[in-house]
């Protein structure tokens, strides 16, 4: 997936093709009853076998950058032209915040750079204007859930699909933009999920790096975390929802983006929307 545009071109299919992990899933149980029918007294092998298929399923949906229950965008696609300056995507998530995201989006403008908030289906609800105001100078808004539930990724396929397709619509709504890429909540999701987004239409995308500024307060090591090792095609994540303070009082992504953005400048990378990526690597 990273640095190739194979997935970037393809049209995004209208029916789910289930990833590899899924159908040995599938294969265990189907084994699995087929045994009992034969040989009931092998029931504690048959139930040893489920519970490990059932940890590996679990241990794949906690683990926000996998790639085992289907596509995860964790990176960039490389650009259809090599001449193009290197690309990277600030994402921002669990806005808008009326409070944080109009200085990020004033930050964002004096460095002539784009960003992509993954933001919060009933946030825009709430601050329809400010969701507008992002669109309007430049930026992308993204599906980040309607309630942000940290439950998530035990929802049924129904509220899982609730969750999702009231973000589209208020996105829509209030922007006149299609969303086209999704991140759950804290990245954590099940094996059901790529269906829903089949059917929604959406890309699944987590990142490269991020820097944790929802727990630790201090800039320093979170500016650190996000730019040690940075490079053409990183997908960085921030938050101007539920960010952390600094011992000042102020929220921790006010303190990073700009050094961050000065990181970026002198690396001559660009900061460009997610949707401006895809496009380019068409």
């Amino acid at each position: 997936m990273s640095g190739s545009t194979s997935m970037a071109d393809r049209p995004l299919s209208p029916r789910w093709r289930p990833a590899a992990l899924i159908k040995a899933s599938v294969a265990v149980h189907a084994v699995g009853a087929g045994v009992l029918l034969a040989r009931p007294h092998l029931w504690p092998w048959v139930l040893g076998g489920v519970l490990a298929d059932h940890l590996v399923l679990t241990a794949a949906g906690l683990w926000p950058r996998s790639r085992l229950l289907g596509p995860n965008w964790t990176r960039l696609p490389a650009p259809a032209d090599p001449s193009e300056p290197g690309r990277i995507a600030i994402t921002i998530d669990d806005g808008p915040d009326p409070q944080i995201t109009p200085q990020v989006l004033a930050q964002l403008e004096v460095h002539k750079a784009h960003a992509t908030f993954f933001c919060v289906g009933a946030r825009i609800e709430q601050y329809p204007q400010l969701a507008r105001e992002i669109i309007a100078r430049g930026h992308g808004i993204e599906n980040h859930t309607f309630h942000h539930p940290m439950t998530f990724s035990l929802l049924g396929p129904k509220r899982m699909a609730s969750e999702i397709l009231r973000t589209q619509d208020i996105i829509a709504s209030t922007t006149g933009q299609v969303a086209q890429f999704f991140r759950a909540p804290a990245g954590l999701r099940n094996p059901l999920l790529e269906r829903e987004l089949v059917k929604a239409r959406l890309r699944l995308v987590s990142w490269t790096r991020r820097g944790f500024d929802t727990v630790n307060n201090d800039p320093a090591t979170v500016l650190g975390r996000l730019t040690r090792g940075l490079s053409a095609g990183d997908i960085v994540l921030l938050h101007d929802g539920h960010a952390a303070r600094t011992a000042g009082g102020s929220a921790v992504i006010l303190e990073v983006l700009p050094a961050l953005l000065q990181r970026l400048a002198a690396r001559s990378l660009q900061a460009v929307t997610l949707q401006s990526a895809f496009a380019a690597a068409a």
